[in-house]
């Protein structure tokens, strides 16, 4: 290759971001199961050193899955942080061996719910809050959901699952009635995907 197509070629790469932070190191300052909290290290445009925390999480899987009826498979959890039971749609995080979501999904799905899908199909990939974590939601359609096996709770789940008809999971998302952000996201972006 001569001199030429070398300067050309680089020519062509992309420039550097100017609002990039440099991290100079990184730790985790706090472990739990299920995410720990990151701590980087950076330096911003400007040139000033400062720290940044942040959840640091494993890709989760969120599945919006459908009966052979039409009807949506979804689970009433118990939510913690929030002291209620939520109303939302099969989800978790990803094992690190996990190269399949659409595998990881159905896993997902059956451990919650106590379904199995005939068919799983991508709908969207998601940053939901990457202000404060690097969470990667990857969301997917099921279909043909029947009742095959017992749910397998990790020890610090409590989920009941039940069936909705769409249009109302759809008509309590926009009524507010469905707080769960993960839920709210899957339907309102099925609907602009014209499903």
């Amino acid at each position: 290759m001569s001199d030429d197509s070398e300067t050309a070629d680089d020519s062509l790469a992309a420039p550097a971001d100017d609002l990039a932070w440099e991290t100079t190191d990184t730790r985790i300052d706090y472990s739990c199961p299920g995410f720990d909290i990151r701590m980087d290290d950076v330096r911003l445009p400007d040139g000033t050193e400062t720290d940044f925390h942040y959840v640091d999480e494993p890709a989760a899987v969120v599945v919006l899955p459908f009966t052979p009826d039409g009807d949506v498979v979804v689970i009433d959890e118990w939510r913690q942080a929030v002291g209620r039971t939520n109303r939302g749609l099969p989800a978790g995080g990803t094992e690190p061996d996990d190269d399949d979501y659409a595998a990881a999904a159905r896993r997902e799905l059956a451990e919650e719910t106590g379904h199995e899908a005939e068919a799983v199909e991508p709908l969207v990939t998601v940053e939901p809050a990457n202000g404060i974590a690097n969470s990667v939601h990857h969301y997917f359609v099921a279909r043909g959901c029947e009742p095959s096996a017992d749910q397998n709770l990790d020890f610090n789940e409590s989920i009941r699952p039940t069936t909705v008809g769409y249009d109302d999971l759809k008509r309590a998302v926009l009524a507010g009635e469905v707080r769960d952000a993960r839920t709210v996201l899957g339907v309102l972006y099925y609907e602009l995907a014209g499903e």
